[in-house]
């Protein structure tokens, strides 16, 4: 009778201590739960809805039609489609490489001793990343124009003048170009992270046995920088396959339309059958081809990174 009189006293003596338990955590869930909800809004519900109307044909104002893959085989044998595909591609690698080698550089001259002030320069090279990419491109604008500074540059070098908002590649070294002066530093400030995660002594070790500055960097600091590399590149690719600002306000502001087959990209093509000929249903299947070039692009930094060891 004693034991059976102690147990539910034991177990009543436990339920405050769990109620409270469970209150603390309802009450941390309902804390962060702001950022669930707007990120379930506006974040995976437009996901899921781009998928939905890839299969539609909608103007954005009537009723939708299903068409299944029709949308999809429409962006696929369009010409237009295809010349953004290439224009997104030349122009992201104009920007990418000369962008990650000079970030490297910035990165390796950042770390070193003999540089003063790197707190300062820092905040230098990450000042373009925080600066209003319309108001960049509306000065790089001025600066390719006609009678501007890069005109007046490469005429001091016998090679131009150019129409840099309408010829093919002066336009898109122009684009690449203000690709290159946004994220050079950001991609520096990551590097330099990296750089100063190498123990010093490993650097110290190999200049004992001998080793010079060039042998110091191509064994020690670029395979220890590896996962940072193949971070940035990652992130650098998918930037560029998601441009859109640059290239649509400089061809505005230049007067040649931003839809010029020399500088449209995939997101432009994307932002003109939505909003400019009201074909969402394209423009919808537009950004899942979109997204699927950024899985694979994903995917295949992925295999690199096993493949060259990278793995963080």
């Amino acid at each position: 009778m004693n034991i059976h009189a102690v147990a539910p006293t034991a177990g009543a003596a436990a339920r405050p201590w769990l109620t409270e338990r469970r209150r603390s955590r309802l009450a941390a869930y309902l804390f962060i739960s702001p950022f669930f909800v707007l990120f379930a809004i506006f974040g995976i519900y437009p996901i899921f809805f781009t998928f939905y109307l890839s299969m539609y044909k909608w103007n954005g104002m009537g009723d939708m039609k299903f068409v299944g893959l029709k949308n999809f085989e429409l962006v696929l044998t369009d010409p237009t489609f295809w010349t953004s595909v290439g224009n997104t591609f030349i122009m992201g690698g104009l920007g990418t490489i000369p962008q990650l080698i000079l970030a490297l550089i910035l990165a390796v001259a950042l770390n070193s001793a003999f540089i003063k002030g790197t707190k300062l320069l820092r905040a230098i090279y990450f000042l373009p990343n925080v600066t209003s990419i319309v108001a960049v491109t509306m000065i790089f604008s001025a600066a390719f124009a006609n009678k501007g500074m890069a005109n007046y540059l490469v005429s001091f070098l016998e090679m131009g003048p150019y129409a840099w908002n309408i010829q093919d590649w002066p336009l898109k070294t122009a684009i690449a170009t203000m690709v290159i002066w946004r994220w050079t530093g950001y991609n520096a400030i990551i590097f330099l992270a990296g750089l100063q995660s190498i123990p010093g002594d490993l650097y110290e070790a190999a200049r004992i046995d001998g080793a010079n500055r060039r042998q110091l960097f191509t064994h020690i600091t670029v395979p220890l920088l590896k996962p940072f590399i193949l971070f940035t590149v990652l992130i650098s690719t998918i930037g560029s396959i998601q441009l859109f600002t640059e290239p649509y306000v400089f061809l505005s502001q230049g007067g040649s339309g931003s839809t010029r087959a020399e500088g449209i990209t995939m997101v432009i093509y994307l932002y003109t059958e939505a909003f400019r000929n009201s074909f969402f249903g394209t423009a919808a299947a537009t950004a899942v081809i979109l997204f699927m070039f950024t899985v694979i692009f994903s995917l295949l930094n992925t295999w690199l990174s096993k493949r060259m060891g990278g793995e963080a």
